[in-house]
């Protein structure tokens, strides 16, 4: 096997912001379905006093699920660019548009929640995956 195109610039810099984000959602999404009720119960009780308040049971499988899914075709998406398999580039796009939609939905509970401090965490974990959708634009 030749790895020789993993030691260019973009892709070796997708590979890694592929494997950040899969890292960053299979450990979540993960997380929340080892720990459901954990979970459930922290982010009930987070949400307690927000305008958010009861709806966590219903909103924490659809998260769980966008996390997971994030980080399985992010995960995918380095694989194949990693072996040279065809569309990796454009799986990996999918891969980082998918987290993109998915921290903007967990920024949306944060601000929503008024958690303005929680929110500005995931400001980092967005502009990583901005910079990784840009990646495959310019490749």
């Amino acid at each position: 096997m030749d790895f020789s195109h993993l030691l260019t610039p973009v892709p070796s810099l997708q590979v890694l912001s592929l494997l950040f984000l899969a890292i960053l959602f299979l450990q979540s999404g993960f997380d929340k379905v080892f720990d459901y009720k954990g979970n459930l119960e922290w982010l009930t009780d987070h949400f307690s006093k927000g305008p958010l308040n009861g709806t966590v049971g219903m909103l924490l499988p659809v998260l769980t699920l966008m996390e997971v899914a994030a980080g399985l075709v992010c995960l995918v998406g380095l694989l194949m660019l990693i072996f040279s398999f065809a569309n990796g580039a454009a799986v990996g796009l999918a891969g980082a548009q998918l987290s993109a939609l998915t921290l903007i939905a967990l920024f949306f509970g944060q601000r929503f929640n008024k958690d303005y401090p929680g929110a500005a965490t995931l400001t980092t974990y967005f502009l990583i995956t901005l910079a990784s959708i840009y990646l495959f634009h310019i490749a």
